[in-house]
């Protein structure tokens, strides 16, 4: 699959991680737009003190570390969990990248539905394990 987020490397030269996120949606003007706002309003509910990021020329959602990533292809738009290995997916939204030690991802194509509680539950477990990892860092030092 090819990064649709390639398309524009000079993306990146200005404005606020937000504003390069929004700008992101309207450009692709389609259902990976709409997937993308309706994920990214998901993960601003599930962790309002979320920080928007804009790394790799593509949305990144943190708090206390990377929650996820947004990346859109032709057929579907990635969201990738750096520590998604680590995290209960009683629900099985977890559907790519599953081979890995690290990383898992959701990818979701043209007229999917998610599981948005589930999604949710996804996050805040994400935001949950990001913290106690910090805190543990802190304590160390």
């Amino acid at each position: 699959m090819k990064n649709e987020s390639m398309k524009n490397p000079d993306a990146s030269q200005g404005g606020s991680a937000s504003e390069l996120i929004s700008q992101r949606i309207a450009e692709l003007g389609d259902w990976r737009g709409d997937i993308l706002a309706r994920m990214r309003k998901l993960i601003r509910e599930a962790a309002p003190d979320v920080v928007e990021e804009w790394k790799w020329n593509v949305p990144v959602w943190s708090h206390d570390g990377i929650i996820c990533t947004g990346e859109t292809y032709k057929s579907a738009v990635k969201l990738t969990f750096a520590k998604g290995a680590s995290l209960q997916d009683p629900t099985g939204l977890f559907n790519s990248s599953l081979t890995g030690n690290v990383r898992r991802a959701i990818d979701i194509h043209e007229n999917e539905k998610i599981d948005e509680a589930a999604f949710k539950s996804l996050i805040r477990a994400a935001v949950t394990a990001n913290s106690a990892a910090a805190k543990a860092r802190s304590t160390k030092k």
